[in-house]
C-alpha cells in the first residue's frame, strides 16, 4: 500500500490502548510485583517496570525477573501474572489527560475512531468498559486476526470493521512496533510521547508526527479542519 502524495485529514483514527489511550501501568505493574511478593523478593520500582508496559508479560516480566520468553519458568509467570492482572485491571488505570477531549472532538468532526492492541481478548473486553471506552467504533484485540502488531493485519482489519480504506486512517501509538505495523498498513503514524515509549526514543521510530499530548493530536486536527484540508471519500 503507498500513502497519498499528500497529507489529508483522516475519515478514522485508530488507536493504541496501553500507554496510549489508557494509563494501565499501575495495574499491570502491581500485578507483576504481587508476583515477587508471593517469592518473598522486594516490588520491582514502578519507574524501571513503566517504560515496559507497551511489551505486556514479556516486558514485565522481563523487567520484574529477568527472564525471556525462552528461559524456564517464564511461562509459568506468564499465565501466573495473567490471572492476576485479570482479577485486578481496573485499580487505577485512567485514561490519560486529554484523551476524552480528544474523543470529542474526533466524534464532533465526524470521523470515526478504534482501539486496536496487542492485548488479548480476555483482558481488552472487561476492561474497555470499566474505563470508558465501550464507545469506541471497533475494538481489535490481540488476538482478534492470527497476528498481532508489528504485523499489519489487526490494523487493516480494524479499518475494515470501521468501513474505511486503511489509506484514510490514522494510527496512533506508544511503541515502536506500532508506528512499524501503521507504516506497513499504509496509514498515516502518530508517534504519542505522552506514553510509555519503551528503550528507543520516539524520534527515532519514523513516525509522520511525534506529539507530546493528546491535545496535541485534537489540535492539529482542527487546524487541519480550520484549513479545509479533507480526506478524499474514494480510493
Amino acid at each position: 500500500m503507498t500513502r497519498p502524495p499528500f497529507l489529508q485529514a483522516p475519515l478514522a483514527i485508530l488507536f493504541d490502548l496501553d500507554g496510549t489511550l489508557a494509563d494501565t501501568a499501575p495495574d499491570l505493574a502491581a500485578a507483576v510485583n504481587f508476583l515477587r511478593t508471593e517469592r518473598g523478593l522486594a516490588p520491582t520500582p514502578y519507574a524501571v517496570l513503566r517504560p515496559t508496559a507497551s511489551a505486556g508479560a514479556r516486558g514485565m516480566i522481563g523487567a520484574a525477573f529477568g527472564l525471556t520468553p525462552a528461559d524456564a519458568g517464564y511461562e509459568t509467570l506468564r499465565l501466573q501474572w495473567f490471572d492476576r492482572y485479570q482479577s485486578a485491571m481496573s485499580v487505577h488505570s485512567t485514561l490519560f489527560g486529554g484523551v476524552t477531549e480528544l474523543l470529542d472532538g474526533i466524534k464532533a468532526a465526524g470521523m470515526a475512531w478504534g482501539i486496536v492492541t496487542n492485548k488479548p481478548a480476555r483482558f481488552t473486553d472487561p476492561l474497555i468498559p470499566q474505563i470508558g471506552l465501550a464507545h469506541a467504533g471497533c475494538i481489535v484485540s490481540g488476538d482478534t486476526t492470527p497476528h498481532a502488531k508489528p504485523h499489519p493485519e489487526p490494523l487493516l482489519e480494524g479499518a475494515r470493521r470501521l468501513g474505511v480504506l486503511p489509506q484514510h486512517c490514522w494510527y496512533v501509538g506508544d511503541d515502536l512496533r506500532d508506528i512499524e505495523a501503521g507504516r506497513a498498513a499504509g496509514m498515516v503514524t502518530v508517534a504519542c510521547a505522552w506514553g510509555y515509549c519503551g528503550a528507543i526514543e520516539p524520534a527515532a521510530w519514523g513516525a509522520d508526527f511525534l506529539l507530546d499530548t493528546p491535545a496535541d493530536l485534537l489540535e492539529m486536527l482542527r487546524g487541519m479542519a480550520d484549513a479545509g484540508i479533507g480526506a478524499r471519500m474514494s480510493a
